[in-house]
Order: structure tokens, then sequence, then C-alpha cells
């Protein structure tokens, strides 16, 4: 193919789509703030010392960033992308909610440059294989000029014209992500602690009305094997619910819900969880009950 893109932020969600887009033939810039993370691509990629580096050589740059300051930060900040001259398109690939993508997509419209909000879904392993939900939202010229791009990441689903309204429906998903994830473990918890074998138990809800993602995927994959390797830091997922739920507030929408599955992941960070993968969260419930959700053991003392 052998057309320049560009890649801002290499942890555990860009890594892998900034990988995918080298073995489908394009010609790949990368930056990071950290120097262990672009190490990787040394000798298969351009290594750039900035955003606006990276904007210089690649009309197309893509942005994997973990909070709304870095989104920010990497467009307006210094040596930022808003500095460069021939940034065509910059794809958001980030959860950072409306506000920040609207602000993006206003400093570099000023700039003319356009802007696509697409934040994704499917974890690392989706990252990896390319399977991941793509949620776009932008004008639908520069969707149908990036969609070869997205689609390298996974299934396309445009969702608006306006920047904002893909990260609306982002933080509506992981909102429900986390809610599945914190119920399931309480659930669960409450099995192990009657006697029951988590996997029969699990076996049994899957084929039921209660089947979730986190009864088909994190509980069978994570939680009995204790591996706790989903890629997805509980303070993440705590910074999307906050979003989420500052969305709801500023929309004018109830989130009574909305607001128990918040303050339950707030808990887990503020006993110091933020840093563990999100699935880790069931040791907190599991410390309340004084049981073990692992393998095949109906019960075992924490």
């Amino acid at each position: 193919m052998g057309e320049r893109v560009g890649f801002v932020g290499l942890g555990n969600m860009g890594r892998p789509m900034a990988q995918r887009l080298l073995e489908r033939g394009y010609e790949l810039a990368v930056c990071d703030v950290r120097p262990e993370a672009v190490e990787p691509f040394r000798g298969r990629a351009r290594i750039c010392g900035s955003a606006a580096e990276v904007a210089r050589w690649a009309p197309v740059v893509f942005g994997s960033l973990p909070t709304p300051d870095a989104v920010r930060a990497v467009v307006a900040g210094p040596g930022g992308l808003a500095e460069a001259e021939g940034l065509d398109v910059y794809v958001d690939l980030s959860t950072a909610g409306s506000r920040t993508a609207r602000a993006v997509a206003e400093t570099l419209r000023a700039r003319g440059a356009g802007m696509l909000d697409a934040p994704v879904s499917g974890g690392v392993s989706g990252a990896e294989r390319g399977t991941l939900a793509v949620m776009v939202a932008g004008p639908p010229d520069l969707v149908a000029r990036c969609r070869p791009y997205l689609e390298t990441f996974g299934r396309v689903f445009v969702v608006g014209e306006e920047p904002g309204q893909a990260q609306i429906v982002k933080l509506a998903n992981n909102l429900l992500s986390g809610a599945a994830l914190a119920l399931t473990s309480e659930v669960m918890v409450l099995g192990v602690k009657a006697g029951v074998d988590p996997a029969r138990m699990l076996e049994a809800i899957n084929a039921g009305t209660g089947r979730n993602s986190a009864t088909a995927d994190k509980f069978p994959r994570q939680v009995l094997p204790r591996r706790f390797q989903a890629g997805f830091k509980t303070a993440l997922m705590y910074k999307d619910l906050s979003l989420c739920l500052a969305e709801a507030e500023a929309a004018g929408v109830p989130m009574w819900l909305g607001s128990a599955v918040h303050q339950f992941w707030r808990y887990v960070v503020a006993r110091g969880g933020g840093d563990e993968d999100f699935s880790a969260v069931v040791r907190y419930v599991e410390e309340w009950a004084g049981v073990q959700v692992a393998g095949a053991a109906a019960a075992e003392s924490v």
C-alpha cells in the first residue's frame, strides 16, 4: 500500500492497533511519551519525538490516549498536532467524552484539519485480532476516507456526523460493561458462599437470560483461573463511568442505577485498586464475603 499514517499513544490498546496498520502494509510513524513504548516499533516504523512531528510526516494520524487531558495535550499542547502543517485528519480512538471531542474538532478545524471521533471497544484481545467495535462520528467524507484504516481494527459502526456522538455511545457501552462486571462479581460470590461450583454456575447462567459480557468472557477467562489480565485498568473504567455520569448530568438524564455502579468502582479505586486489572474487582466482593471465586472449587477462604 505504501500510504503514510501516524499513531500517537502505544499503550495496551494503541500498540496492537498500530501493529495491525504495519501488518496491512501502511508506512507508519509513531510517538509515545514513554520511550519504552516505541521500542517494539524501532526499525519497522518512523519514531517521532512529538505528535507534531508525526503529523508533519503523515496526513492521517490516529490517537489512543488514556484521559481527556492527554487527548487535549496531544492536540493543542506544546508539540501537539495543531502545530503541524500538512495534517488532514486526526482520528481519535480514545474515550475522552463528548466535550473533549468537540473541543478537539474545533481546534483542528481552525487549523484546516478534520477530526473523527472513533472510540473502540473489545479489549486488548480484540485489538490484537482486529475484531474491535469501532464507533465513529464525523463528516461522511472523512468517514469514507478513513474507513479502510478503521476496518483494520475491526467492524465500523457509524453512529453520527458530529464529534462527540461516538463518545456517548462508547461511554454507554462501558457503563453497561462496568455494571455487568460489578453485578456478576456480587452474584458469583453469593453462589460460592452458598457452596455452588462457580464453573457450573457460569455454565447455567450463560445458557439463560442472565448471560452478559462478564459471565461469558471475563469470569471464565480471567476470574476463575485468577489471571486478571484483561488489559484494562480499574482506574480507566472508573474514569469512563465518571465521564458517562457527567454526560447524563449535562443532558438532564437520570442515572440512579448508573450512579450505584459508579460508586462501586469508586470504592475499588479508593481502596487502592486503580492500577489493578478491572477484572480483579471481584476480589473486593470476595473480601466482604470471605470466599474466593476460583477454578472448580466451591468455596475457599480468602
